[in-house]
Parts: structure tokens; sequence; C-alpha cells
């Protein structure tokens, strides 16, 4: 009785969930990882340590660490030294090549498990370097902790919510095949509000105060796009790292970006 209650439930959730979703999307651009390699005009690889107190040195051009292959994108964190790190990885960007301003960014990937990896999907604001973190402002489309294999995590982050404050704005949802089958990640991103996706199932929204504050609504401007795997750091590093689980493979089917028609 508790398991047929347990799938009513589900289905209306989810039903629920699913409202006010836009009417149709057009498909404006996509990247189907369908070429040999990394398309060069839209990607670029962040190098070295970056952020967040992780473990790993981003390579770049480094085919052991990034590479199409079979359609997808594969993005390998593997256990080897590599300036003075104990681990290596690839975060890649496409800052100064594509931007996005409102729409659906959507992404199918199927995610890397163990403790101590940190995959994410997120964007950061196109002016950051005149601007700075967190006012260009942050959307985490996906964010998954190896040590909570089983939540997908989608956040905000802005000048006035963001984790420094202890303030940022978010919800995760779970579920429990992330690393052995694809799953989309999307957000649907308007002038009104940001909804927050997993296989079109809507978890969280973030709206928009309307008081024209740049402070909690930076999302009028460009954002670009960013996927890394992360080792280690304030987050993913939290209980530690599991040498046993290397390499471990984040895999990227595709990225698509539509125009929301309402």
């Amino acid at each position: 009785m508790k398991t047929v209650l347990s799938i009513i439930f589900f289905f209306i959730t989810t039903l629920l969930m699913m409202q006010n979703k836009p009417k149709s999307y057009k498909l404006v651009w996509s990247e189907e990882f369908n070429e040999p390699e990394l398309n060069e005009n839209i990607w670029s690889f962040e190098e070295g340590f970056v952020r967040n107190n992780e473990k790993q040195f981003y390579t770049q051009n480094n085919s052991n660490n990034c590479r199409v292959e079979d359609g997808s994108l594969i993005i390998e964190a593997r256990k080897e030294k590599n300036k003075n790190y104990k681990y290596s990885s690839a975060s890649i960007t496409t800052k100064n090549n594509k931007e996005f301003l409102y729409g659906r960014i959507e992404i199918r990937a199927k995610l890397p498990t163990g403790r101590g990896i940190w995959p994410a999907i997120w964007t950061l604001g196109t002016n950051i370097d005149k601007a700075g973190w967190p006012l260009c402002g942050e959307i985490d489309i996906m964010e998954n902790v190896g040590y909570d294999p089983d939540k997908v995590h989608g956040n905000v982050h802005t000048k006035s919510f963001n984790h420094n404050l202890g303030t940022n704005k978010g919800n995760f949802v779970v579920v429990d095949s992330l690393s052995v089958k694809y799953h989309v990640y999307a957000i649907d991103w308007t002038r009104e509000k940001i909804d927050f996706f997993l296989d079109d199932i809507k978890y969280f929204t973030f709206y928009n105060d309307k008081k024209g504050d740049v402070n909690t609504w930076p999302f009028d401007q460009p954002q670009y796009l960013l996927l890394n795997l992360a080792v280690g750091g304030f987050w993913g590093g939290k209980e530690g790292i599991n040498d046993d689980i290397f390499p471990q493979y984040y895999k990227i089917d595709y990225v698509r970006y539509y125009e929301i028609e309402e």
C-alpha cells in the first residue's frame, strides 16, 4: 500500500510541477558533440587551480581529461600528479565566444560518482571581469557531490544571495540513477523568473523581485556557460576524497539553447 501511495504522490507532484510551462520552445543553437574534436570557436579551457579549494589541476587541450568520443563530450578526472596537484581534470567554458540571455538552456549528461567528486553545469555573468563575483550573478543548473550521490542541486548566487553569506537560493531533487543513466538538466530563464528542471520536472523557481536591484536580480544581462568536473573543494571534498574511485567520467551528450515562446 505504501508503494502504491508513493507512486500516486510522485505522479501528482510531477503534474503539478509541470504546470505553467511555456507553450513552446524554438531551438536556436546546439552543441551535439558530433565532430571529432571540441569546437574551439565555442569552447575554451580554464587552466590550473581555479577556485573553491579544489584539489585538481585543470589541464588545457589534454585528451586524457577532455575529449569528444562517440558523440559525447568526456571530462575525465584522474589521480595523477600535475603541477604539484594530486589530481587532474578539465573545465570548459563559452566565455567570450557564446553567451545566453533568457531562454531554455538544456544539457543531457551522465554524472561521475564517488566521494570527492563534484561535477557542475553553471553560468556566470559576462561582466564578471568588471563587476566581479557575485555581483555578476551565477546560475547553477546542476551540481552534485559524490558523497551525496543521489541529489541534484540547483542554485542561484547574487550579491545579496550567496553561499558566503549563507543566503543563497536553491533546492534539490533526489534521483538514484545519476551515474548510470543520462538525465536532462535545464533552466527556463525569463525576465520574471528562473525555473530549474530535471527531466522536465520542475523542482525550484527563483523569482525576480522586480525592485530593479542588481544585487538581488542580476539576470537581465548575458551569461556564459561552464562545464567542469572538480575533485575535492569546500563542498565536494567535505567528506574527503576516495582515491579508489579514479578515473571518473563525466559524459555530456548535448547542450541546447532555445528561445521560449510564451
